[in-house]
């Protein structure tokens, strides 16, 4: 034993690389130039203090070596009771493992791995928040409507009664038929104006260079963001003025309770958006259509209303759409420029607010009105809704 001992210092000290004997060599000194492990059966299990990394190293062999026969032999993935569980292994026999994951977590992956599912929710949610927040409301008046005078307080989904005959009341307390006259004829004369102006002026902004364009067009948009109390002082004392070249039309040369003095301002504020509108769907239009139309002899003008708005029905549509309803609904200076009287085209929501008196509120009829006054705007949208639809849609994209 002390003669191995010798024989392994002087191996050790004769420098990195050599440390292995060669027990089939002439001494117990000599090194084997291969570098092959030919180590006794009585030194190959040994492990010398100072090689530690080495026996580090051949531990964890042997334990990874030993987990893995274990795994051939266990069938839940190779632990052994007792044994901490890989926490770095996510997949098993091909499959996932079930993570610990929170609520928040479990619903994201199953999000991603089925995300049909996930749309037919987001389907469903937006319908009833469209169900509630659009069509409760129409439903709670068609209530109030249905429910005699008086019993109102005590509505919760159904009413409580049944008065079918408040929306022909409607029409024997008040004249409202004249009311919702005044707002049809206001409504349509404003977007005659809209389109006609709003035509020119799209076409100009979407067809034709000039110079000033881009700051012209952003200005036209900027005056859209002001209020509509901002123009009233003014527009008032403009209304209230005499003038004698309208005295054969107003009797007393002011603008006031007559149509102009809603026309006029409800036309200037709703121009922009249609300006808008109507200049990306003429700058779309391509220009070998109108040059056809140019060459047969059609000036600028004809070409606009025999090539460039056929063409744009959908853009010209949406617009009057809009504005058509924007204006019917407009209450400001409807209420403002006029005294409330039918004969003075006072529109349909002075009607409804005529219900409510100094001493009462007639809260059915003034539900049954809303709905009634509702009915002519709900037939414009039902039969322009497939040009509103691809208007607003393709009118979003520049091609």
């Amino acid at each position: 034993m002390t003669g191995e001992r010798r024989d392994r210092d002087r191996v050790d000290s004769s420098g990195p690389g050599r440390d292995r004997t060669d027990p089939g060599g002439d001494g117990p000194g000599r090194i084997n130039p291969d570098g092959d492990d030919r180590t006794g059966p009585d030194e190959r299990g040994r492990s010398r203090p100072d090689d530690r990394s080495g026996s580090h190293v051949s531990r964890g062999t042997e334990n990874v070596s030993r987990r893995d026969s274990r795994a051939d032999r266990l069938p839940d993935g190779g632990r052994v009771e007792g044994e901490p569980a890989d926490r770095g292994t996510i997949f098993e026999d091909d499959r996932e493992v079930e993570l610990d994951r929170g609520p928040f977590q479990r619903w994201v992956a199953n999000a991603i791995s089925n995300p049909r599912r996930v749309y037919r929710s987001m389907f469903y949610v937006a319908t009833i928040f469209f169900l509630v927040t659009t069509l409760f409301p129409f439903y709670w008046l068609l209530m109030v409507a249905l429910t005699p005078e008086g019993r109102q307080q005590d509505i919760i989904l159904t009413p409580n009664g049944f008065n079918p005959g408040a929306f022909v009341e409607v029409f024997q307390v008040l004249p409202f038929h004249w009311y919702m006259f005044n707002s049809f004829v206001i409504a349509t004369a404003s977007t005659i104006i809209v389109l006609v102006i709003a035509s020119l002026a799209g076409y100009a902004f979407g067809r034709l260079e000039f110079p000033g364009k881009v700051p012209l067009m952003l200005l036209v948009l900027v005056i859209s963001f002001f209020p509509p109390a901002a123009f009233f002082i003014p527009l008032n004392d403009l209304f209230n003025t005499q003038f004698v070249a309208l005295e054969p039309i107003t009797g007393d040369g002011s603008l006031y309770n007559t149509p102009g003095a809603m026309v006029l301002p409800l036309s200037a504020i709703f121009m922009p958006l249609a300006i808008f509108i109507l200049t990306t769907f003429y700058s779309q239009i391509p220009d070998g259509l109108e040059d056809a139309a140019r060459v047969e002899g059609t000036t600028r003008l004809g070409a606009l209303f025999r090539v460039i708005i056929p063409l744009s029905a959908p853009g010209v549509a949406t617009a009057g759409v809009l504005t058509f309803i924007a204006v019917y609904n407009e209450f400001f200076f409807s209420f403002l420029m006029t005294d409330g009287q039918p004969e003075n085209w006072a529109p349909i929501l002075e009607g409804i607010l005529g219900y409510q008196g100094q001493y009462e509120v007639l809260y059915n009829l003034m539900a049954a009105a809303s709905i009634v006054g509702v009915i002519p705007v709900a037939i414009l949208v039902i039969v322009a809704q497939e040009k509103i639809v691809s208007g607003l849609t393709a009118g979003a994209l520049k091609e």
